[in-house]
């Protein structure tokens, strides 16, 4: 038996890491709103409130809560990303749909400690425009693929009846592609012209941790906590001409906490406050600004040295409120709410026109129905609000200088419906 479940949880790695290349999407900044169907349906909680063998990627210490199981999903994503420069609205929806599969295992090794693994795509960006303002230097089909897959083995231990403990290992794998940038590709916008544009995807890798910890303070109370420490990616040597300090691309440190209440035997009410920082990683947070100045003939940091332009991100704040029904014993009814922070400024508007990372607020229903003893399937569905943020793109003459300022607003709304299956050994 033991053999057997070593091997679904091999199973569930390698499965996993063929199948989420190809996802990318921007929601809470570029992270995702939760990492399991259950969770998302609720609004992405679960720093307190563990549902299934997913819990690893929002906290570790979950794991030692949800007993044997094997949890499979697939989410499809359909992003709405657009830009409108002088009047004229442009479409970043080269590529509409994406898939985005998550497989959890976790086993009980004692009543009180767990191992598991967690497959989950963190986050990402798309975008591509078939069409744009030639004048702001972006040409037909500019845009990027972001995409980042997480394995995380964790171990998690009760060590009291009240207090549960977890650690994930996080080995990462990134890919990145940019298009359409080739009136940057110049020496007098980036320390490596050749390296600004590669012809296709460049890839990245790095290890981290995730900590995590839930305690039952009263009956029915819960509160939980959780850390990742910034993760230290390999660079993009493809793209060092464009990504500020020679194509570093770092996933950026987050924590958060988080209350779970079992108001009454049917009713659970939960609540997480995270916080990203964006600001840690220099390719996300330093200002486009150079890029401006450098267009304007003035000196600044050229794209890929320490200091050049970046996407300008700030710091958020994310907000997620759910709740859960248990309508009757084969069926529990799920609603939530999750709000971020924009990270996106209005003088950095420009860069972020290949990714739009601007949405705020999304509104989520879903549910789980048992098909027997052992056996559940839950669905979401998650509505992301439309949200836009307004700028100006600069207006390049032949030599690639600024001759001029285009109003810009950069748009973001997108839906997302999810379905998973879960086994109980």
């Amino acid at each position: 038996m033991r053999k057997n479940r070593l091997a679904a949880a091999c199973a569930a790695a390698c499965v996993g890491t063929a199948l989420l290349p190809g996802l990318a999407h921007a929601t809470d900044g570029y992270f995702q709103p939760g990492y399991s169907v259950r969770s998302v349906g609720m609004g992405g909680v679960g720093i307190a409130l563990p549902q299934d063998a997913l819990a690893g990627a929002t906290n570790p210490a979950g794991m030692a809560l949800v007993g044997n199981r094997l949890d499979v999903g697939l989410t499809v994503f359909r992003p709405d990303r657009t830009a409108q420069i002088a009047g004229t609205t442009y479409s970043g929806n080269a590529q509409s749909n994406f898939l985005i599969p998550e497989i959890g295992y976790n086993h009980m090794i004692t009543p009180d400690m767990a191992v598991g693994i967690s497959v989950y795509g963190n986050g990402g960006m798309n975008s591509g425009y078939n069409q744009m303002d030639p004048r702001t230097g972006l040409l037909p089909g500019a845009g990027v693929d972001l995409e980042q897959t997480f394995i995380s083995p964790s171990f998690a231990w009760r060590v009291t009846p009240d207090n549960t403990i977890g650690i994930a290992l996080d080995l990462v794998h990134q890919i990145f592609r940019a298009n359409g940038l080739n009136n940057f590709a110049r020496s007098q916008f980036s320390i490596d012209p050749s390296s600004l544009m590669a012809p296709g995807h460049d890839s990245s890798n790095g290890v981290g941790v995730r900590i995590g910890w839930i305690g039952l303070v009263a009956p029915g109370l819960s509160l939980g906590a959780t850390f990742q420490p910034k993760i230290h990616m390999s660079s993009f040597g493809a793209y060092r001409g464009l990504f500020a300090d020679g194509g570093s691309f770092d996933i950026p440190a987050n924590y958060g906490v988080g209350v779970a209440w079992k108001a009454t035997p049917t009713w659970t009410v939960a609540a997480d406050v995270e916080r990203i920082l964006y600001s840690q990683v220099s390719s996300i947070a330093n200002s486009s600004s150079p890029l401006m100045a450098l267009a304007m003939g003035t000196p600044a940091p050229l794209l890929g040295a320490p200091g050049g332009a970046g996407f300008g991100w700030s710091d958020v704040t994310v907000v997620k409120l759910g709740a859960a029904w248990a309508y009757s014993d084969k069926l529990t009814l799920r609603a939530g709410w999750n709000h971020s922070d924009n990270p996106v400024s209005q003088s950095n508007v420009f860069f972020n026109t290949i990714a739009p990372g601007v949405v705020k607020d999304h509104v989520s229903l879903g549910f789980t129905y048992a098909l027997s003893r052992k056996m559940d399937i839950s669905a979401d569905y998650v509505h992301a609000l439309k949200n836009s943020v307004s700028g100006y793109a600069p207006e390049l003459g032949p030599s690639g200088n600024v001759v001029g300022q285009l109003p810009e607003t950069i748009s973001m709304s997108q839906d997302l419906v999810g379905v998973a299956l879960s086994y109980k050994f």
